[in-house]
């Protein structure tokens, strides 16, 4: 491919559209005590699927602004943007770093291995954001937004961010398996970590 970082640029920008329109108008909205919500979404499943066929820095920076945007036009999400950023934004890295450090997805030419690692990228990624989106959303909500109601809601996050994750981790291997022969067909397919 002759301009990648252009199309890196331009695919990192349909992934933060992508999961913004994701996150903004296809989630289950679950309002919780305090006024504050959780959500069922599939907004983690771009932020992965970037990752996966773009590496893990652009499929983070897509996801992480997608849905920082979506948290930054909601008034029940505004204040957690911050927070949105930095967990979005370590899915792709983490993501991308057991894909293409590890698995060499993009190299690999054996379908069952490219199969495992990014089942086993997509897992780790999310699995990351199961522990540390509930955790720091407890700490976030106790001290920064001085909410005492943080322990309410901690249930509550625990099992929509498992929801998300599960759901998640399902439609991003499998939108991805599907696309990279179409995009290697049509000339598309980056390869993450060549010299």
């Amino acid at each position: 491919m002759r301009n990648e970082h252009v199309y890196k640029l331009v695919m990192t920008g349909l992934m933060a559209a992508l999961s913004y329109v994701i996150f903004t108008f296809l989630q289950i909205k679950i309002t919780l005590p305090g006024g504050d919500a959780t959500s069922i979404h599939l907004g983690n499943a771009v932020c992965v699927l970037g990752a996966l066929l773009l590496g893990g820095v652009y499929g983070g920076i897509g996801g992480a602004i997608g849905m920082t945007i979506g948290d930054l036009f909601d008034p029940v999400y505004v204040t957690y943007a911050p927070k949105t950023f930095l967990l979005k934004f370590c899915i792709g890295l983490i993501t991308g770093l057991i894909a293409h450090k590890l698995g060499k997805i993009s190299t690999e030419k054996d379908n069952h291995k490219v199969l495992l690692f990014t089942v086993l990228a997509a897992c780790g990624g999310l699995l990351f954001n199961v522990i540390f989106d509930p955790l720091i959303g407890y700490y976030y909500k106790l001290f920064i937004l001085g909410k005492p109601a943080a322990e309410l809601t901690l249930a509550w996050n625990i099992a929509s961010t498992s929801i998300n994750a599960i759901t998640s981790a399902i439609v991003s291997v499998v939108v991805y398996m599907a696309l990279r022969p179409a995009l290697k067909k049509a000339g598309l397919f980056i390869t993450i970590g060549k010299k």
